[in-house]
Formats: structure tokens, C-alpha cells, sequence
């Protein structure tokens, strides 16, 4: 059994989805019996340790450790481009690191990946912005390369796709199929095979 650790926000944890069709709900539809998959995405979260509401202060990063993981998918970052988390954009890079210590010396010692937060589909009141996750990404590329973990792309999966993202930032649960889909691929090494009918996945 390989377990699989998601590591996120609301986006990871489900809202905008439907009942139960979280991406990480999608992945292990497409991963199958072998795979054990948790969500452990908690909304409103950032990858700033100052931030508002840091990730590595929540329960949630306590249980996800105790996971003791085989493979951890973290998707930090949309709340950390909010106008008053962003402020302490300096320190993203080194809090970005000190989380993926936090999980590469765990005793399972898991593969990890890191990624390009969602595409933001307009402006948020709150200062959330596609213009600040573009200036994200060259910081994750710097992190993955320090750290020598791997980079999933979601970003490009869904940009351009604002009918994925009614609300702008969450997607629906035809977008976390897309992020699921882009998972898998990095994960497995090649393109999910199987059925799409609606929302719902059905692996061959």
C-alpha cells in the first residue's frame, strides 16, 4: 500500500467541488486499491508561517505528518498572494523549505512534490490575484530545485479555464478532475486511462 499525503488549502480540501470530489477524492479513484490517499487540505491556509493562518500551526499538518506518508502533493500559495499575507512574500522560499524538511524527515522518507498553486480566473477584493501566483512560480522553481523535489504544473492545467473556476479561485469539481489528471501524470508517468462521464471517474 502506498500512501499518499495531500497537502493544501480549500482548494485541496474540496471547496467548489461537489460532495465528495475533491481532486484528492479524484486521485484516488484513479490511483486504484494500491494507493491509500488523505486529504489533508485545510482552507483558508498558507504556506507563510506568518501568514494569517500558517499551515504548519494547524492540526491538520500534525496528522499529515503522523501519515508518515510514502508520497506527499503540496498545494500552498493561493492565500499567501492575499494583500496581508503577501507583504511577507520575502519569506516564502525559506518557509517553503522549512515545510518540506518538516516532511522529507518523516521515517517513511516520501517523495515529495510541490505545486504551481491553481490559476486565479480575476482580481479578488482580498488582493488574491493571478499576477501574484505568476510571481510565485519562479520561487517555487527555486525551492524545487534547492530542495530537489518534484513540480506539478496545476497552473497550467487549469489557466484560461475560468468555466472550471466559478468563483475565481476554487474549482469545480470538473476542475479538480483537472488537477487530479495532472497529479496522476507526474505521479504514474503517463496519462490517466479511464472513463470520464460527467464528474465522475471510473478507472479501467
Amino acid at each position: 500500500m502506498i500512501k499518499l499525503a495531500c497537502v493544501g488549502d480549500s482548494i485541496t480540501q474540496g471547496e467548489g467541488t461537489a460532495y465528495g470530489m475533491s481532486w484528492p477524492n479524484q486521485i484516488a479513484k484513479m490511483l486504484g486499491a494500491k494507493w491509500k490517499v488523505k486529504n489533508f487540505g485545510m482552507g483558508g491556509t498558507t504556506l507563510l508561517n506568518s501568514g494569517d493562518h500558517p499551515y504548519q500551526g494547524k492540526n491538520v499538518f500534525k496528522y499529515a505528518k503522523e501519515f508518515n506518508p510514502d508520497v506527499v502533493v503540496i498545494m500552498l500559495g493561493t492565500n499567501d498572494t492575499k494583500n496581508h499575507n503577501w507583504k511577507n512574500k520575502a519569506k516564502f522560499e525559506g518557509d517553503y523549505i522549512d515545510l518540506i524538511i518538516q516532511f522529507a524527515t518523516l521515517p517513511s522518507k516520501p517523495r515529495i512534490f510541490i505545486c504551481y498553486p491553481p490559476y486565479v480566473a480575476g482580481d479578488l477584493y482580498d488582493g488574491t490575484s493571478e499576477s501574484k501566483i505568476e510571481k510565485e512560480i519562479p520561487m517555487i522553481n527555486k525551492v524545487a530545485k534547492t530542495m530537489n523535489v518534484g513540480i506539478i504544473d496545476v497552473h497550467g492545467a487549469l489557466k484560461g479555464k475560468g468555466v472550471l473556476i466559478p468563483d475565481r479561485v476554487h474549482p469545480n469539481t470538473e476542475g479538480a478532475i483537472e488537477i487530479a489528471k495532472t497529479v496522476y501524470k507526474v505521479l504514474i508517468g503517463k496519462p490517466f486511462v479511464g472513463i470520464q462521464i460527467g464528474p465522475w471517474i471510473i478507472n479501467i
